[in-house]
């Protein structure tokens, strides 16, 4: 029998819930021809990467083992995309080995998502990009924990036991009060006092959450409060140096430890791949996912600049914007396949959920006019299901 062979690359929450769409749509075979579905990317697992403050203040695990997620017939291949010959159907990739590798496919997926923003060298402080950058702001905090056991001194036992984050949003203020939780259990564990944590949030907005409303705004801000987050509005971090954090206003912030939380950029991977782009590097698709110029490519997820065409508002860069595309895409695939009409892009319904440390979160959504907001540990379990959602972790 014939092989159909779908690719997908990248195993982020739009890749992942991807494969399961098609692999759904066709359970196995499509029109006869068997299906080969392959997933690529460059980690032997899935990394949960709404989840990188966990590793910062725990040893609580964030990555998943394929089989664990994927289809049982489906494969996983460790490699990075490198180039895509639309017009050839082959996709370029480096595999774990460094060796470069030509992979034909009949229809392809990228999927390869965006990557969090860097600081610029000399800034000092720690961005939190990744597994690696993670695990050094726990390590930093810990040994500033130990030092302020021994500090004699008052003053540089308050800097050692200060933390500041520099960027609000939603990863900065989960960043901030799962810093601040931690912190103060382990102060507690060492006989340090808790009350003497300080973790400050930076926001250079007028206030929290814009995409929400003002109700919101302050409902985060007072949660943050009760965790023990002091927030500073229309402040930015300008450089860390000498146990010192200089901020925009010309003071002078001492501390342990500065953590930035910048936002995401598209993955810069995909200006190589060949393929038409905005000018902020995401792939150019139609309303429904297609690559423009490309046959038999799709690009969801933040890599791809998908436009709603009823109202004309562009999709951000978010796992719950990213999982109804999957879905989505696995009926358009079938749709081009058959000749019918595709359904078409359609905006998600307003609404976040934000952790805010163990047993607490904020969800906020718009629903005929009015403001919804859950708070405390309902919001928290709304929040965790939708973390194990978006890694399937729960059907």
């Amino acid at each position: 029998m014939k092989e159909w062979t779908v690719v997908v690359v990248g195993g982020g929450y739009a890749g992942i819930h991807a494969v399961k769409a098609v692999w759904k749509q066709y359970g196995g075979h499509a029109e006869g021809r068997k299906l080969r579905l392959l997933l690529l990317d460059p980690n032997p697992y899935h990394l949960r990467k709404v989840l990188l403050f966990k590793p910062a203040v725990g040893a609580d695990p964030i990555t998943v083992p394929w089989r664990q997620i994927l289809p049982e017939t489906a494969e996983h291949v460790q490699g990075k995309a490198k180039h895509i010959d639309a017009a050839a159907k082959v996709l370029e990739y480096e595999n774990a080995e460094g060796q470069l590798v030509r992979l034909a496919y009949d229809t392809l997926v990228v999927s390869v998502g965006s990557v969090a923003r860097e600081t610029e060298t000399g800034l000092g402080g720690i961005a939190l990009t990744g597994m690696e950058s993670a695990v050094r702001i726990r390590d930093t905090w810990s040994r500033n924990m130990q030092a302020a056991r021994a500090e004699s001194s008052a003053e540089e036992r308050r800097r050692l036991l200060t933390a500041a984050v520099a960027g609000a949003g939603i990863t900065g203020m989960e960043t901030a009060s799962e810093l601040a939780y931690a912190m103060r259990e382990e102060a507690a564990r060492q006989g340090l006092n808790p009350e003497e944590i300080r973790v400050h949030l930076l926001n250079a907005q007028d206030r929290l959450f814009r995409e929400g409303s003002m109700k919101a705004s302050r409902k985060l801000e007072d949660e943050l409060a009760k965790c023990g987050v002091s927030v500073h509005h229309l402040c930015k971090a300008v450089r860390e140096e000498n146990g010192c954090l200089m901020l925009s206003d010309g003071e002078a912030l001492p501390v342990g430890l500065t953590v930035w939380t910048l936002g995401l950029v598209p993955n810069p991977a995909v200006r190589g791949f060949g393929l038409p782009v905005t000018k902020d590097g995401r792939l150019i698709v139609d309303e429904c996912y297609r690559v423009k110029e490309a046959r038999g490519v799709y690009a969801i997820g933040d890599c791809a600049f998908i436009v709603d065409p009823d109202s004309g508002e562009a999709a951000g860069m978010t796992c719950k914007e990213a999982i109804p595309q999957a879905q989505r895409l696995g009926k358009i695939i079938a749709a081009d396949r058959n000749g019918s009409e595709a359904p078409r892009h359609k905006q998600v319904m307003e609404g976040f959920t934000i952790g805010l440390g163990p047993g607490r979160g904020i969800t906020w959504t718009r629903k005929w006019g009015l403001d919804i907001i859950i708070s405390g540990s309902l919001s928290y379990k709304i929040k965790r299901f939708v973390w194990d959602y978006a890694s399937m972790l729960k059907s």
